[in-house]
């Protein structure tokens, strides 16, 4: 049994948590962790009513702690965090109203739409020594983390010549995303492009966590539209090309797959080892050797999912490493390639990594 004491203690380490926006789709993950031992979700700031209002029937919380804006939301609530669901371009708004009140932030992926924008984010962050993270699905699958592992610490299938990164589905708009979401999702200045932005971000993340930070000598991409009459003012296709003295990294974000997909394939000098899924990895590690097949674990807390993670940096139980999929360095790195990515779909020409 659980001493009354006991109880209070895992209130008191329980994160106050608000939420600034509605919108975005994975914002359902708030509603799924809500009544864990993770966080209180003291408020949310959204300015569409009637969104809120169709969220609060869905989800079961009370409009009382909904507030027109984040500002108000902040003095009524006095959150610790803030996980922030609105479009891209809205994530810079949401850390220079928290940064400075001492109020730690999480954005979904990507950081910011342009390296502009990420490094006023990213300087604010540093400024006031508060925690921005940002926050990928991929992040707390384990078969990633079996890759990390095969290549950088027991270094099973040599240094690496290439990095296929490959994410997306075959369109929010064909897989039904609410209709909030899609306003937004479809701006080229919302959220900085289509697909290219969409799910590269996730291949730019995770090789760059892969390479231990290093950068590219130069980026390639071509990005094309293959529905038009779907997507009328962004790309739906991407091939992101990322020139490393030593290999090359290939993301291909995409609405076009057949199926959704969010997979790594790392080919070495003497081996090789593939994410399948969160769960699933194959390896082959020697040429007269058939491949072999893993299923993994979840991954335990406070690394298998966002919240419990951002509620264990912030409460400093767990300390951020350099290169670190959610952090600052990896993120801004994440932003500064997907501008040359948009810049080399423009142009045509590689683009150099300063």
């Amino acid at each position: 049994m659980i001493s009354p004491m006991s109880m209070v203690d895992a209130q008191n380490k329980k994160l106050n948590l608000g939420v600034d926006g509605l919108t975005h789709g994975h914002v359902v993950w708030v509603f799924k962790h809500k009544d864990t031992t993770t966080f209180n979700l003291v408020g949310i700031a959204e300015p569409n009513r009637e969104l809120a209002e169709k969220m609060s029937k869905q989800f079961g919380f009370s409009m009382d702690i909904v507030y027109p804006t984040l500002e108000e939301m902040i003095a009524n609530t006095k959150p610790e965090a803030v996980a922030a669901f609105n479009s891209t371009i809205e994530h810079l708004n949401t850390v220079q109203v928290c940064v400075p009140k001492g109020i730690h932030v999480m954005v979904e992926k990507p950081l910011a739409v342009n390296y502009k924008m990420a490094e006023k984010m990213a300087n604010l962050a540093q400024k006031y020594n508060i925690h921005l993270i940002t926050n990928y699905e991929t992040t707390w699958y384990p078969s990633n983390q079996f890759v990390n592992q095969m290549l950088n610490e027991d270094k099973k299938i040599g240094k690496p010549r290439r990095i296929i990164v490959s994410d997306g589905h075959w369109g929010p708009k064909e897989i039904n995303v609410g209709k909030e979401f899609l306003d937004w999702l479809v701006d080229p200045v919302k959220n900085g492009g289509g697909a290219i932005v969409d799910f590269g971000c996730y291949g730019a993340n995770l090789i760059t966590w892969l390479r231990n930070g290093k950068m590219p000598n130069y980026v390639y991409a071509t990005a094309s539209t293959f529905k038009p009459d779907v997507y009328t003012k962004i790309d739906d296709d991407a091939t992101i090309l990322l020139e490393y003295d030593d290999m090359v990294g290939v993301v291909q974000p995409s609405w076009n797959w057949p199926f959704s997909r969010k997979d790594i394939e790392v080919y070495g000098e003497t081996g090789y080892v593939i994410s399948h899924d969160h769960a699933n990895v194959s390896y082959k590690l020697e040429r007269r050797k058939p491949e072999e097949t893993k299923t993994l674990e979840d991954r335990v807390k406070p690394n298998n999912n966002a919240f419990d993670f951002f509620k264990s940096v912030v409460k400093g139980e767990i300390v951020l490493g350099k290169n670190d999929l959610s952090g600052l360095n990896n993120n801004l790195k994440v932003v500064k390639i997907l501008d040359a990515a948009r810049k080399s779909a423009i142009t045509g020409k590689k683009v150099k990594i300063e």
